[in-house]
């Protein structure tokens, strides 16, 4: 019996630490093809690497206009990268901003740290707007950001004041009631269900309540703009309205038939004007 307590508490602690590493690889995102590049619209994109968190390198392309002016950081969601948010390059370019589309760690051509998440997001967004600030040539700084990236945004943005304007698409309201309904938590038992999320908060070293964008919103001093199609499925437009009960200030746009990746064109016109006048 006493050589049962041991090995029995060495495979409770392989458990401890066994689960919370097969967390990281069961909600490690997808590396999906670039879809489009900057070359692809005849736009004069470069490759530019920043120095990201932890060591790692941040891919993103640099769509500059001549002279001084504002600038825009694009932020991609989940399993995607900056080619899925070109759509936007020309309209903003078009309109007078430089234009910065940043691949997250672990998406596009960026490093790949140990696990991906929305503070890690947002880490990486506040990597990009400070390279923007640095230079000589954007006057201020604007954020568009989509899905988990747009809960990036917010959270980013409620921790500084220096971002001029915000647009963010297709947001979740919490992050904990997002993931309770991702298949990998549906499956789980409840129990276990609840555990997985408590662990998933000690991997990334926040509580849920901590980084949810409908308890950081109200602390975003930029002007904010949020949009969400009515046939959104992944993230259901009630978290719209979470949102805006949180920040009656905000402006908000619901898109009729868009669901959650697509319209990013016919969304054009609206961020091209809200951040035209934000920003100029």
């Amino acid at each position: 019996m006493k050589r049962r307590l041991p090995l029995a508490l060495l495979a409770g602690a392989g458990v401890v630490w066994a689960f919370p590493a097969a967390l990281k690889v069961a909600f490690r995102p997808p590396r999906r093809e670039i879809p489009t590049t900057p070359a692809d619209l005849d736009l004069p994109g470069d490759d530019v690497w920043l120095d990201g968190p932890n060591g790692k390198k941040l891919h993103t392309w640099f769509i500059p206009v001549s002279g001084l002016a504002p600038a825009v950081v694009v932020l991609h969601g989940w399993g995607g990268n900056s080619g899925f948010m070109l759509p936007f390059a020309v309209p903003l370019r078009q309109a007078g901003f430089h234009v910065l589309f940043v691949d997250a760690r672990g998406h596009g051509m960026s490093e790949r740290d140990d696990f991906s998440s929305m503070p890690r997001f947002a880490e990486d967004l506040d990597v990009a707007v400070d390279w923007l600030r640095a230079r000589t040539d954007v006057r201020s700084v604007g954020v568009v950001g989509h899905s988990v990236g747009a809960a990036a945004s917010i959270l980013a943005t409620s921790r500084r004041s220096d971002v001029g304007a915000v647009v963010a698409v297709a947001s979740f309201a919490h992050p904990g009631e997002f993931m309770e309904s991702a298949k990998p938590i549906v499956l789980l038992p409840r129990p276990l269900a609840a555990v997985t999320l408590k662990t998933i908060e000690r991997v990334i070293g926040f509580g849920f309540d901590d980084i949810a964008p409908r308890n950081r919103i109200g602390r975003v001093t930029a002007p904010l703009l949020l949009i969400h199609g009515d046939e959104d499925r992944t993230v259901p437009i009630s978290n719209l309205h979470e949102l805006t009960n949180s920040k009656p200030s905000a402006q908000a746009i619901v898109v009729q038939g868009a669901g959650h990746s697509d319209g990013f064109e016919a969304l054009a016109g609206d961020v091209v004007g809200f951040l035209s006048e934000h920003l100029s």
